[in-house]
């Protein structure tokens, strides 16, 4: 099972881009620009799904979710492949 994204993660992702961007060549820069864009969108999801009720709380990390109620991980999933068939 791969490890969750957490804030800690989040935190050094956001710090890789900041080193990246200060970088002078300019495809480390775009690498920058690519993970910040990232890094943002997944922060907006987990927002959505928070207030859409459907991101699982601490309590239900170590039991099963309701089948109608997606994991963060699954509902990134079906948006990426969403967006990769477009």
């Amino acid at each position: 099972m791969a490890e969750r994204l957490d804030e800690q993660k989040i935190a050094t992702l956001r710090l890789w881009a900041d080193g990246l961007a200060r970088d002078e060549r300019d495809e480390m820069r775009a690498a920058a620009r690519a993970i910040l864009m990232l890094v943002d969108e997944i922060e907006l999801l987990h927002v959505e799904l928070w207030h859409a009720g459907r991101l699982r709380g601490p309590e239900e990390e170590e039991g099963e979710a309701p089948a109608d109620r997606p994991t963060l991980r699954s509902a990134l999933r079906e948006r990426l492949r969403s967006a990769t068939e477009r």
